[in-house]
């Protein structure tokens, strides 16, 4: 069972203490994961059928929403975007991949969220449920077909996007408020770049150029080892990976056996995208008896991007 994927929603009026862990280990986190972007920025594609469109009360909870021309309830595909939990936009988004799902007949969303400034970790997580149910409760009016909804993003929103596939399903049948009772489960999904556990020892052993000074030692006084090891874990997307997860496709821009880049500034970003936290997921989601798909440079795999990838599972 997975129950320790329902932290969000047990512990966030009974435990500020786990909050405030959260927050301090992102503190940590952010500035690296802020070091390079997975995608280059395009501007905003044009006709945006719905924009800014709130989920919530504060400014950075808003969705922005294009409309296939079709008939009848189409698939959607949701894009998060990255920056280390402290900035990018929802407006910054690839043109070309949301013409491409318009051309095929599918509706596309992009979601923004609080970031570590407005409020504390798991702000960011908590609305990409929220947003995700949100939607589905407007299925009827945006003609979305709640069954086929697929998502992808880059970094700290390939981090988003997987723990939307790979959490247990956030819909409470019982609340009084509509959109909860939504269901916050993917059809598929596809991470870039992302990582698979915040566990800085682990990334010092296996990742290729990274040095543990970027961070500290990434402890707190106030923090007991076990309560420290509690943290990292909940925080690390590969604890919530289970038999009944959605296909999946990972992208990393680097061969595993890559030699790090001279420039150092460069480095440091490539190895916090390194292609190793994908190899580690993979495994353990073959293990589950999961569908799974991992690409970087010279790797032969049955689709030709996360685009071609999400297009296929939506149109079964």
């Amino acid at each position: 069972m997975k129950t320790s994927k329902q932290w969000i929603a047990t512990k966030r009026s009974s435990n500020r203490k786990l909050t405030c862990m959260l927050w301090m280990c992102f503190t940590l986190t952010v500035p690296l994961l802020l070091s390079a972007q997975t995608t280059s920025p395009q501007s905003t594609p044009k006709k945006i059928t719905f924009e800014n469109v709130a989920y919530g009360d504060h400014p950075n909870q808003v969705i922005d929403f294009w409309q296939a021309d079709v008939k009848g309830p189409a698939p959607l595909v949701i894009f998060i975007h990255g920056g280390g939990f402290t900035g990018g936009s929802h407006d910054k988004i690839s043109q070309k991949k949301v013409q491409a799902y318009l051309d095929a007949g599918m509706h596309h969303a992009s979601i923004e969220y609080r970031f570590l400034k407005h409020a504390r970790f798991p702000a960011p997580h908590e609305d990409a449920v929220r947003a995700l149910q949100f939607i589905r409760s407007k299925a009827k009016a945006w003609n979305v077909d709640k069954n086929r909804i697929a998502a992808y993003g880059g970094s700290a929103g390939a981090q988003l996007v997987a723990y939307l596939a790979w959490a247990d399903d956030f819909a409470d049948p019982d609340s009084k408020d509509p959109v909860s009772r939504e269901s916050s489960r993917l059809t598929a999904v596809a991470p870039i770049g992302g990582q698979s556990t915040l566990d800085l020892d682990w990334w010092v052993e296996h990742i290729p150029g990274y040095d543990r000074n970027f961070h500290g030692d990434g402890k707190r006084g106030d923090l007991s080892e076990i309560e420290q090891r509690a943290l990292v874990h909940e925080l690390s997307i590969i604890h919530h990976i289970s038999s009944d997860d959605p296909p999946t496709f990972m992208s990393y821009g680097m061969h595993p056996e890559a030699s790090i880049p001279n420039n150092p500034k460069r480095a440091q970003g490539w190895s916090i995208h390194h292609v190793n936290f994908g190899i580690v997921m993979e495994e353990k989601l073959r293990e589950e008896g999961v569908a799974v798909f991992l690409k970087y440079p010279n790797a032969k795999v049955p689709f030709e991007d996360d685009t071609a990838f999400l297009m296929h599972h939506l149109a079964q």
